[in-house]
């Protein structure tokens, strides 16, 4: 073989072995940093970061970070807290009329005021939220607690999972968007 093409196959190599360092350093820091959370009706998932970073994640909240960014939420959420979310899935949001998703997602001071019915202050575990009847949201109205055999329900609401630990708080994934009250 020509120098040449010895020296571009050598060339090759060093890029291929630069590259696979490069993929196997950022999969291992991927790793590293975040924790799977588990099947529904767990408790106790411990994740890395705010309740923001958590909740984009998990992949199941895009709707729930979209909505955040539109109402300005981003930065209170990850702020020092302590908060407790009920987290809506996407699922959640799927069953809302898309018309009507899209108004609330146009209309900035509805959209803040049902997120934040979604927030209590201080961190709320499962252990207490069982112990609860109803609890003050940040927007200001109650949510109703109703506690069922094995069954939590936030107003219409079932959580699905409970107790995913945040930096600045805790996340329950429910399975329905709150609605808060008429004024």
């Amino acid at each position: 073989m020509s120098n040449l093409l010895l020296k571009g196959i050598y060339s090759m190599k060093k890029v291929l072995i630069v590259l696979a360092s490069s993929l196997l350093i950022l999969s291992t820091g991927c790793v590293a940093t975040t924790t799977n959370v588990p099947d529904q009706n767990q408790t106790g998932t411990v994740m890395v970061g705010n309740i923001v970073d958590v909740a984009v994640a998990d992949g199941q909240f895009k709707t729930l970070a979209t909505a955040l960014t539109e109402a300005d939420l981003v930065n209170t959420l990850k702020g020092t807290g302590p908060f407790t979310v009920f987290a809506p899935t996407d699922a959640a949001f799927a069953k809302l009329p898309k018309e009507a998703l899209d108004n609330l997602l146009k209309n900035k001071e509805e959209l803040k005021r049902v997120l934040l019915y979604h927030v209590v202050s201080g961190n709320v575990m499962a252990q207490d939220v069982v112990k609860l009847q109803n609890s003050k949201t940040v927007e200001g109205s109650d949510i109703k607690i109703a506690v069922t055999g094995e069954k939590v329900m936030i107003n219409e609401s079932l959580i699905l999972k409970t107790d995913v630990k945040a930096s600045n708080g805790t996340i329950h994934v429910i399975d329905t968007v709150l609605m808060p009250p008429k004024k």
